[in-house]
């Protein structure tokens, strides 16, 4: 047996409080002592050899601060690898750095006070990129800073970084490989383009969060005046009218596209048009289009003719401007699958150098691009009179021209969801450009075979949000017409009457050929490497390098083999630890990381990049919008960490449904909840063994006291709940098992054992015992979802070195025992059920009634617990009956209003046969006249009883307890005597005893309160330690809770105390 050391001494073992009860000063602590102990490095050490559990860290931009959405992932990437780590396995993770690409460019060029990008070349590329280089890592420390306060533990020494020419080599290398295998190819395609940054971006870039906004854009609708009717004679004089959102691109208008099978009509305009220059005119749209138009066209527009599509197949008419009429086989009637009668007119006007469809579907007929649009996203000299207009800018002078020429039918302004630039929010223009792009439609459905390999949580995103991206992936535009970034290693002869193209894959075959290593992979070094075309005999053209850059998302899609800079270095170490075990980002890198990821393996491995993925939501201001600075709508990530801790921080958003998909609002009161939830309790009981330990507790589960048989079942099941909800990565599930078992132990289990520790450790060793026994374990099964708080405790329960070296608690080490958590769990909510029948009636606790009534189909098994009911309801007599129906019972009520829409006739049906009592249970549903289920919300259940006041159903039991209240002068007396216990209680508090003092008392009571004190003397003087205790009716009149009299401290009202500790 362990020495006595005096009560309240044993623990901590180990000090982390610094003598602090706040939690974010503890958390200091502990992060100083991990520091100076190496824990995380020993971590790893202790693990060597073992199986590697394979985490891949998305790489965030360091050239900005770090915000809710990265504290959520890093709490992910913290909870995954430390649980592991505890089970076994060898966990290597390092940080990365994304440090190309756009963004990096727009905040260099911010800082730099750049604004057109001729300033760039100005400047010098580079000194541009040298200066790209030195402010992407600008907030480096403050990053480590924030990672490491949140105890996410991850390696910063060893971590990748995008610019590394490491890292940058086996980027090129990728490209090779896919260039080998053909899957890349340089092409002339309509894309997304950005002129705010004159590049253009790839199409999952424009389906990325915030890339589409609100936006305010006219639309017109214009006539195209029929030239050649193709022997339809009754078009002569008639018009064609087109509809676009873009008047910008009418200037380009080669053509008309119509469906082939739509209905297309021939109408004269009516008198009653609401444009009357048009009245008496022919026009061509959809037929059913016609009441779209009705207040152009008038209410009944005479059809002289209808047409289908293909009928109109080449007809010709007058170009919209004649910039362009001499491009050959244009201005005339295509016939284009995707046209629709949704909106517009059904006649879709044609700019092939501004439209995908619209490119692919003139390439048929042999029409050409015409690009009136510069770098800049204005007008050239190919349109004299808009030149130098941002395309946007010129609407209203397009619009005003074409109804000065009176082509305009309608001229509306609307406001649509438009794609924008992801980095500086301008709108995209849609432009033919030269690309490098990734063959992504050739192994596309190979893509979507290896995604049902994934585990996606959550699930519905594989073959929902993921997998019908996948299905309709497009080829993939690669190249940026920027400067900071890894170069497209292509080199091409610059005289196309010798062409050639030479890719390279390594540092090892530039060199071969152009007689130099690169010292640098970047712009404007690896742009001066040139030689001469092997293939030009006369030795006059030169191979240049293409100017692109590659998209930064294909650098971060390579992360997974070039952090190892494979295949030059490390083949083994990718070989075995790729793919990856598990990756989080949230839900939106379904377009971006993860989908770059899974096309690179995809192509270049022939499987997959990751085995488990989770997607999760988004993290939203208190007011339920977007997180933002300037409406202050969310709590500051350090004054949090400052003020609720980090462990606080990380319950809330790891306890929420975020983890499972959906979007959460961050809240100071949330964060706060999180302490009370789950902190606190885990801090209360170990403060209470801490309060009343002796000498040091035995880890020991043999006890066979009932209450420790329980909580030590209850460990067991929690222990396995929780290890089984981190091993498929439910971390909200694991929170919930633990919240519940924490809750468990306070407030039931070192509740109902305070008697026990109480009277102390010789008397009960198995109630220490066991709470050690059970605070350890709780310790090492909570330590990756609240890693501070429980190094905290186990280290003050054990003296030893880190809670995140030991190992995950085995559920078998702990005694299950079903029957009686069972038995338990039911005596707890039906204690439950009557203590809320207790507020309803505003009876305080400490006031014993009569009896309790307790109806279950299971009451016998409650029948061991009888006394534990009666003690805890407090009640003179329980009741235990298998008979329900004499208690009361709950009615079925169909929700009509919510039922009808569902059951339609069948609705009666339900309401008929629920009332003549023809439905049964079944779960949660209730299953009506043999066949309608009625799921939970279409129906309620009303409590038919003797008393509803005093009944009550015992949650999740289909039983009812009946509370009888009645109260006698008896029972007033005993709850008295109860509440002077209590108000004694605090009273040995305020005088700052111990608590195994022994003290003499002197009540002062009224004197209709004596003959109450002196009847239950003897129970308060044991309650209390009193070894003296004289009543008096000497009374103080003071009402002042707080007030310290000449009668002592106050007890309850009328009644005070001379508490004094004895000798």
């Amino acid at each position: 047996m362990a020495d006595k050391q005096g009560v309240g001494g044993v623990y901590p073992k180990v000090d982390m409080t610094g003598g602090s009860s706040k939690f974010p000063e503890m958390e200091q602590i502990v992060l100083d002592y991990w520091n100076q102990d190496g824990t995380f490095q020993a971590s790893f050490e202790n693990r060597e050899g073992c199986e590697e559990y394979v985490f891949n860290d998305g790489p965030p931009f360091a050239n900005g601060l770090p915000h809710y959405g990265h504290l959520l992932t890093g709490y992910v990437k913290d909870i995954v690898p430390r649980y592991r780590t505890m089970t076994g396995y060898h966990v290597p993770r390092v940080f990365g750095w994304d440090c190309h690409g756009l963004p990096a460019e727009l905040e260099a060029e911010k800082q730099l006070g750049i604004t057109d990008k001729a300033q760039i070349e100005d400047m010098g590329l580079a000194k541009f990129n040298e200066y790209c280089g030195k402010s992407v890592m600008h907030y480096a420390d403050e990053w480590e800073d924030y990672v490491t306060r949140q105890a996410r533990w991850v390696d910063f020494n060893n971590g990748y970084k995008t610019m590394d020419p490491e890292y940058m080599e086996s980027v090129m290398w990728a490209f090779k490989e896919l260039y080998d295998k053909g899957l890349i190819y340089q092409g002339f395609r309509v894309l997304p383009y950005s002129w705010a940054e004159h590049t253009p971006l790839s199409n999952q870039e424009t389906r990325l969060d915030d890339a589409y906004k609100e936006r305010q854009d006219p639309t017109v609708t214009v006539t195209f005046p029929i030239k050649d009717t193709k022997g339809h004679e009754e078009l002569i004089d008639a018009a064609f009218i087109g509809w676009t959102t873009t008047p910008w691109t009418t200037p380009s208008n080669l053509a008309l596209a119509v469906g082939p099978e739509i209905e297309y009509a021939l109408v004269r305009v009516g008198e009653d048009t609401s444009v009357p220059e048009f009245a008496g005119a022919k026009l061509v749209l959809a037929s059913d289009l016609i009441k779209a138009y009705a207040k152009e066209l008038g209410e009944n527009p005479e059809v002289l003719a209808t047409y289908r599509g293909t009928d109109l197949e080449g007809i010709t008419y007058e170009p919209l401007f004649d910039y362009f009429a001499d491009e050959p086989n244009a201005f005339q009637v295509l016939l284009a699958d995707y046209v629709t009668t949704e909106d517009g007119t059904g006649v879709v006007h044609q700019a092939p150098a501004f439209g995908e469809d619209d490119m692919n579907t003139c390439e048929k007929y042999g029409i050409g691009l015409v690009i009136p649009v510069d770098a800049d996203g204005k007008f050239t000299s190919q349109v004299p009179e808009y030149e130098g207009k941002l395309v946007f800018d010129a609407n209203r002078d397009i619009i005003r021209d074409l109804k000065a020429r009176g082509r305009v039918v309608r001229d509306q302004t609307i406001v649509h969801s438009y794609p924008h630039s992801w980095r500086s929010g301008e709108p995209l223009i849609y432009m033919a450009l030269p690309a490098w792009f990734v063959k992504v439609v050739d192994i596309r459905d190979r893509m979507v075979e290896l995604n049902q390999e994934i585990d996606w949580i959550p699930s519905h995103i594989r073959d929902g949000q993921f997998g019908k991206w996948l299905e309709g992936a497009r080829d993939w535009n690669i190249s940026r017409t920027r400067y900071w970034g890894s170069p497209v290693p292509a080199w091409v002869s610059d005289n196309p009457e010798y062409p050639r193209v030479d890719v390279y894959g390594s540092l090892d075959e530039l060199e071969a050929d152009f007689g130099v290593r690169p010292e640098s992979l970047h712009r404007p070094y690896i742009d001066e490497l040139t030689r001469p075309n092997p293939d030009d005999p006369t030795g006059k053209s030169t191979m240049r390098r293409v100017p692109d850059v590659l998209d930064c998302w294909f650098e971060s899609g390579s992360m997974p083999f070039a952090q190892y800079h494979y295949p030059f270095e490390n083949k083994q170490e990718f070989d075995t630890r790729q793919p990856a075990d598990f990756i989080v980002e949230y839900s939106g890198q379904s377009r971006g990381w993860f989908y770059v990821q899974h096309v690179l393996s995809t192509a270049l491995f022939d499987r997959v990049a990751y085995k488990q993925v989770v997607a999760h939501g988004i993290v939203l201001g208190e007011d339920g919008l977007k997180m933002s600075k300037s409406k202050g709508n969310y709590p500051d990530v350090k004054e949090v960490f400052d003020r609720d801790g980090s462990d606080a921080m990380r319950w809330f958003l790891m306890s929420s449904p975020i983890l499972r998909g959906g979007n959460l609002i961050v809240t100071e009161q949330g964060i706060r909840d999180g302490v009370r939830q789950a902190i606190l309790p885990f801090w209360n009981a170990y403060t209470f063994l801490q309060l009343y330990s002796d000498r040091e507790a035995t880890w020991d589960t043999s006890s066979d006291n009932v209450l420790d048989r329980y909580i030590l079942a209850k460990l067991h099941d929690m222990v396995k709940n929780t290890s089984s909800a981190l091993e498929s990565t439910d971390i909200s599930g694991a929170c919930e098992e633990v919240r519940l078992f924490a809750d468990t132990l306070t407030n039931w289990y070192v509740r109902r054992s305070r008697d026990r520790f109480w009277a102390g450790q010789d008397e009960h060793p198995e109630a220490f015992n066991t709470l050690y026994t059970v605070l350890e374990v709780l310790a090492r099964t909570a330590a990756p979802l609240l890693p501070y708080i429980t190094e905290v405790m186990w280290r003050g329960l054990t003296g030893e070195r880190s809670v995140h070296l030991a190992d995950y608690p085995n559920a078998d080490d702990f005694p299950a025992d079903d029957e009686l958590v069972a038995a338990m769990d039911t005596t707890r909510a039906v204690c439950s059920a009557a203590s809320s029948l207790r507020k309803a009636k505003k009876l305080r606790n400490r006031l014993p009634l009569p009896g309790l009534k307790v109806a279950l189909p299971e009451a016998d098994t409650l029948a061991p617990f009888e006394s534990v009911i009666r003690d805890e309801v407090n009640v003179k007599n329980v009741e235990l009956t298998q008979d329900v129906a004499s208690a009361g019972s709950f009615d079925v009520v169909v929700n009509a209003k919510v039922a009808g829409p569902k059951l339609g006739k069948d609705v009666q049906r339900a309401i008929k046969n629920v009332k003549a009592g023809n439905y049964v249970h079944d779960g949660e549903n209730v299953v009506v006249d043999g066949d309608l289920v009625l799921t939970p919300d279409l129906y309620t259940e009303r409590l038919v009883a003797a008393d509803p006041d005093s009944t009550a159903r015992v949650e999740g039991m289909d039983g009812l307890v009946v509370l009888d209240t009645t109260l006698t002068e008896e029972l007033e007396a005993e709850g008295w005597a109860a509440d002077v216990i209590r108000g004694l209680q605090d009273a040995r508090k305020n005088e700052g005893l111990e608590v195994s003092d022994r003290i003499s008392v002197t009540l002062h009571v009224p004197a209709d309160k004596e003959e109450w004190a002196n009847r239950h003397a003897d129970h308060i003087a044991a309650e209390t330690l009193a070894t003296s205790f004289t009543v008096t009716t000497d009374t103080d009149d003071t009402d002042d809770a707080d007030e310290t009299t000449d009668c002592g401290h106050k007890v309850l009202d009328g009644v005070t105390a001379n508490v004094t500790k004895n000798g």
